[in-house]
């Protein structure tokens, strides 16, 4: 037996320490609004996160069998026969031994450091936004009470260890469906069982290839499963607008827009998450999240599993490697690397190759990280806080970067309504006024706030020499938020009323009543997941002999120009991709810090992650990042390792959570 490993889990701790940027003022950090660039990732399988109707679905004073409203049209209105049962959803809920399942993948963790993983609603221990004990609802381990809780729903018990039936026969059976990781298949195993032999609840398990899981035309974009197991990956703020509003369930109906895959619709949750996300005062957004809080562990429609542990690791050779919990990528400081012994070659292990470097469509982690390489970061956001980057200071009210107007708008001019979208101002409107209100409409003069937010960035050039200027801003602007881009959500891009752009950077300004607390991190490159400056080379002549301008936003995801050859601004250029072998980067001349002390970086595909570990210890990989050691054995190999001093390790508390949607309907 291995000897048992004793890791500091700082991430949980920096949560209690850390807090965002405009905290002082009343501002808070959110993920939130409108954008929310959660990450929803893929890899040992999690998610980035980005930013629909019906009624409320399982709420306290609505029962979860109750159809949708008259809004919500089409197909999906048919509450799921076995799910739609708020007593069912909380069973599985108490007979799921959560500890055990932390067991059986983090087995050399000690007792505290387990307990230190568990969660009880979307956010995890010491966040500055979790809502007490008293005001939640706790779903610890209780098969008693499950058991119960099915018995009350018409579920007879007829043999221990068996399927529970109905009167009419039917079993208790529900499809599982998750990623084809060993890591998810290892926890998901014990979940099989301790279900069926504690409750009779019978899942039956499919472990889908991540591409299908997370495409966007497949898996949970269309809300294919029952029960659906992944990952989120958390922020310095909750955000949640994108995974929890009623307006952002996907459907056929919005074209499959929206994160809110358990199709869950609580008025009283909706307007909780909405509200968090368009206050500016850090107060009312914790009373806001609180309330979301209650009403989402009451109504148990997503169950949080655990945060998962991760590490990245290193050879002893490396200098400046900063993985962090809340960065999106351990390449974030890559042109501040060097090599001890004076080399200028780095080698990463990935186990799973990029599908495509656009971001709009691919939200991998190993496609944010090669795609990274390309651009220039605004903001890095370190340790559960925001810094600049390319930015001089981040522009906040307080330092006059961005200026809070107060504007009466007239009726029919577009305002941002309280359920977080575009709408004329008619009488009966609900807004959040100026004061912070909820008020609706009634025909009298009524003031809203109104954001403009200018982002100002020192001079950068492509990787062809061509200076960046405004058209390549604009150029972001017009594809990222087109309807035909392919993007998730285009909550935030729905949310701005205009964009002035120079060479140099633009303003955003917001339609009245749009009020995003990372307003001062939201730059145009925020809707692919980066906090990136935001821009396309306009300039460009493609194969075909257009230029990148003129394309239509359909065809983005095709080009090869943007999928597998992007130019570069960033710290360095894609020369060579070797498809199913590696990717070879080399330093861009015309990066705009200058010169990097490592010359060429490649990014080489193993086939699992063992191979990749064994690399590692070898010499002939200098990286791997959390994404490609996940949480098997492998975990434990490079934390041993790293205790001998063979290499360098960081173990964290990861920000990425375990939990399992339910889908609240079916087709």
């Amino acid at each position: 037996m291995s000897p048992k490993l004793k890791f500091p889990l700082s991430g949980v701790l920096l949560l209690v320490l850390l807090v965002p940027i405009l905290a002082a003022c009343g501002a808070g950090t959110t993920s939130a609004p409108v954008v929310e660039t959660v990450v929803v990732t893929t890899e040992p399988e999690v998610i980035v996160v980005t930013a629909t109707p019906g009624e409320d679905m399982g709420s306290t004073e609505t029962p979860a069998d109750t159809p949708p409203d008259a809004e919500q049209t089409g197909e999906w209105q048919t509450p799921h026969p076995i799910l739609g049962t708020l007593e069912v959803r909380q069973a599985i809920a108490y007979c799921t031994d959560r500890r055990s399942l932390i067991e059986s993948v983090y087995p050399f963790l000690e007792d505290d450091e387990k307990d230190a993983l568990l969660m009880d609603t979307f956010l995890p221990q010491g966040h500055w936004a979790l809502a007490p004990d008293e005001e939640i609802t706790i779903y610890e381990f209780d098969p008693e009470r499950g058991n119960a809780l099915l018995e009350e729903a018409g579920w007879i018990a007829e043999a221990e260890g068996e399927p529970r039936f109905n009167e009419a026969g039917d079993p208790l059976t529900l499809k599982f469906t998750t990623t084809n990781a060993a890591f998810r298949q290892t926890w998901a195993a014990v979940l099989e069982q301790q279900l069926l032999e504690n409750c009779g609840i019978q899942i039956i398990r499919t472990h889908a290839p991540g591409s299908w899981w997370f495409g966007n035309t497949t898996g949970l974009q269309r809300r294919d499963f029952e029960l659906g197991a992944f990952a989120w990956v958390g922020q310095a703020d909750p955000g949640g607008t994108t995974l929890y509003a009623c307006n952002q369930i996907p459907l056929p109906d919005n074209n499959w827009e929206g994160q809110n895959y358990m199709g869950w619709c609580n008025e009283t949750a909706s307007r909780a998450v909405l509200a968090a996300n368009n206050k500016l005062d850090r107060d009312q957004r914790i009373e806001q999240f609180h309330a979301l809080q209650a009403e989402f562990t009451a109504d148990m429609v997503s169950l949080p599993l655990f945060n998962r542990f991760e590490a990245a690791a290193a050879s002893n050779n490396l200098v400046n490697f900063r993985p962090n919990p809340t960065t999106d990528s351990i390449l974030v400081n890559v042109d501040e690397w060097e090599l001890a012994d004076g080399g200028d070659t780095v080698v990463l292990g990935f186990t799973q190759e990029p599908a495509s470097l656009w971001l709009v469509v691919e939200d991998a982690a190993v496609a944010n990280s090669a795609s990274g390489l390309l651009k220039v970061r605004a903001v890095t956001s370190f340790d559960y806080d925001y810094q600049p980057d390319a930015l001089e200071e981040l522009p906040t009210i307080e330092n006059g970067g961005t200026v809070l107007n107060t504007v009466e708008p007239a009726v029919g001019d577009t305002v941002w309504s309280v359920d977080g979208e575009a709408v004329e101002l008619a009488e009966g409107v609900e807004v959040i006024n100026a004061d912070g209100e909820i008020v609706a409409y009634d025909g009298s003069p009524i003031t809203l706030n109104q954001l403009a937010v200018t982002f100002e960035f020192p001079a950068m050039t492509w990787e062809d020499g061509e200076p960046l200027k405004a058209a390549d801003y604009e150029l972001a602007y017009a594809i990222e938020c087109s309807e035909d881009s392919g993007a998730i959500s285009l909550t935030v891009c729905n949310s701005i009323a205009d964009v002035e752009f120079r060479d140099n950077g633009y303003t955003i300004t917001y339609l009245p009543g749009a009020q995003w607390a990372e307003y001062f991190a939201y730059t145009l490159g925020t809707y692919s997941n980066l906090f990136s400056v935001g821009a396309y080379p306009s300039h460009q002549e493609l194969a075909d002999g257009r230029k990148l301008a003129d394309v239509p936003a359909s065809e983005w995801s095709t080009l090869p120009e943007i999928a597998e050859q992007p130019l570069s601004y960033g710290p360095y250029r894609l020369v060579e991709w070797q498809k199913g072998q590696r990717m070879i980067f080399e330093a861009n001349p015309n990066y705009y810090k200058g010169e990097v002390a490592i010359k060429t970086l490649i990014i080489e595909f193993f086939d699992d992650t063992n191979q990749a570990v064994a690399q590692l210890l070898t010499g002939n990989v200098d990286v791997l990042g959390s994404e490609t050691l996940g949480a098997g054995p492998e975990l434990e190999t490079v934390l041993e390792a790293a205790e001998a001093g063979q290499i360098q390790a960081f173990p964290i508390t990861s920000p990425t959570w375990e939990h399992m949607d339910m889908n609240l309907f079916i087709r």
